[in-house]
């Protein structure tokens, strides 16, 4: 499945801390999404699913994903239509093999196109 995964305006990854939620882009945005930070060595923090803006809500009071904010906290989500999101995550998981969130669907993988 061929996913357009978001970038912030200017054609940058958002920050998870600090991209607007009050934008008009979040009204009734749901899919699938990967946290990640930065660094010497980025590495895929979580992935998720459901109403973006609300997870992004819940992971920046999350301090199992804050731990990682001094590396810089970045997410990209794409619109996935709710049939298939649990295979999606569940592909997203055991690819980046994620630092927080041991509980994914246990479902078949929908193989989806990387971000980077």
């Amino acid at each position: 499945m061929q996913l357009n995964w978001t970038k912030c305006q200017g054609n940058v990854w958002c920050k998870l801390n600090s991209v607007n939620l009050e934008h008009e882009h979040f009204n009734n945005m749901h899919g699938v999404y990967i946290i990640w930070h930065g660094g010497t060595n980025p590495a895929v923090v979580y992935v998720g699913q459901g109403n973006i803006k609300d997870r992004i809500i819940e992971h920046r009071k999350d301090s199992a994903i804050q731990e990682y904010d001094y590396l810089d906290l970045y997410i990209t989500w794409a619109t996935v239509h709710v049939h298939y999101r649990n295979g999606v995550e569940t592909y997203l998981a055991d690819t980046w093999k994620p630092k927080v969130g041991v509980l994914h669907p246990k479902v078949s993988p929908i193989a989806v196109n990387s971000p980077w």
